[in-house]
């Protein structure tokens, strides 16, 4: 074999070593896409700011005792480790990413650290590689199949756009402010604020809305057929409508601040100049019991425990296991935090 032979052979080797290299980095910066029916996080939860999103095994908490740092645990509370030094909302997840909305950041995090003020990003579940979707102020956001839904303010006022996750799309659906959190059976629904507080639904392959109810409702949580939400016109108690029968059932008659539904159990802040309360009850009303005298909000539940914290106060965290009414404060994560500042 002669010597040129042997030059081409070895310099056709190193670029198809190279070429096939280039094909793998490709395929592993492919952002993986979601099955039909993904919803990032409970309407519950990313209505109370979207501080804890339960995946795949793990929680992704805001850690208030760390400057609301974004945290990662068992739903037990156990093995708790910070994942990004920045401040975290309306954290959402699917199979592949955790999507959140990012206050300010005071570091990095592995290899894909970014810094910045705010914006929504999204990165692996390790978040070691962070991409960010919008440098947008966001209000309210949700995952939904392979976009995210989110309200912000343009040059002309409110928006109300989805991203794509890979972010080959970023498309403005409406001049006007639309919580997305409520999304459930490829539907999103949500409620007026214009004209009328009705009930509406979209549907996220056509971005059409339509009128399920003509309510007056604020916060609607779907959850197992019914619809709940706070009452505008009778001073914000609490009801569920159902889907199937149209028919409304009245919860409590408290005045309501905040709610989450989840497990069989619906915990709720009311409000009151004399006597208000966080309190718990079953999901048809039976049963109520107070959790804690006081004012509280940032009501986030996962499938272990309800985590809130009082109002106008970061710290301390409470928690109490789901279906229980007895709180303790979350000092479990105040340690990693304490130990986090000690590195």
């Amino acid at each position: 074999m002669g010597k040129k032979i042997k030059v081409i052979i070895v310099v056709a080797a190193i670029a198809l070593v190279v070429i096939t290299l280039g094909i793998i980095s490709a395929l592993n910066d492919k952002v993986k896409m979601n099955p039909s029916g993904t919803v990032g996080n409970t309407a519950g939860n990313l209505n109370n700011g979207g501080l804890f999103c339960e995946t795949e095994g793990k929680v992704y908490f805001s850690n208030a005792y760390d400057n609301g740092t974004l945290y990662r645990m068992n739903p037990d509370g156990t093995d708790i480790e910070r994942m990004l030094a920045a401040k975290a909302k309306f954290i959402c997840a699917d199979e592949n990413y955790i999507y959140y909305y990012q206050q300010s950041a005071s570091g990095k995090a592995g290899l894909g650290y970014i810094l910045s003020t705010s914006g929504m990003f999204r990165g692996d579940r390790n978040l070691k590689n962070v991409e960010s979707l919008s440098d947008s102020v966001i209000y309210d956001m949700q995952l939904v199949d392979n976009h995210v839904y989110y309200t912000t303010t343009g040059d002309n006022g409110p928006e109300f756009r989805k991203v794509k996750i890979d972010k080959s799309e970023d498309k403005l659906l409406d001049l006007f402010p639309i919580n997305p959190s409520c999304a459930a059976n490829g539907v999103i629904y949500y409620n007026g604020l214009d004209t009328n507080h009705y009930l509406y639904a979209m549907d996220p392959n056509s971005n059409a809305s339509s009128v399920v109810w003509e309510g007056n409702l604020w916060d609607p949580i779907y959850d197992n057929g019914y619809i709940y939400y706070m009452d505008v016109e009778n001073d914000y108690r609490l009801c569920r409508y159902s889907l199937a029968n149209e028919q409304v059932e009245i919860l409590t008659h408290d005045r309501i601040d905040c709610y989450n539904v989840g497990g069989g159990y619906i915990y709720y802040q009311t409000n009151s100049d004399t006597a208000p309360a966080l309190k718990k009850m079953n999901v048809d009303g039976s049963n109520a019991e107070i959790v804690a005298a006081g004012n509280y909000t940032a009501i986030n539940m996962t499938s272990r425990y309800v985590y809130f914290k009082m109002f106008d106060t970061e710290t301390p965290i409470y928690q109490v296991p789901l279906g229980s009414a007895s709180a303790s404060t979350f000092d479990a994560a105040m340690a990693a935090a304490m130990e986090e500042m000690d590195k």
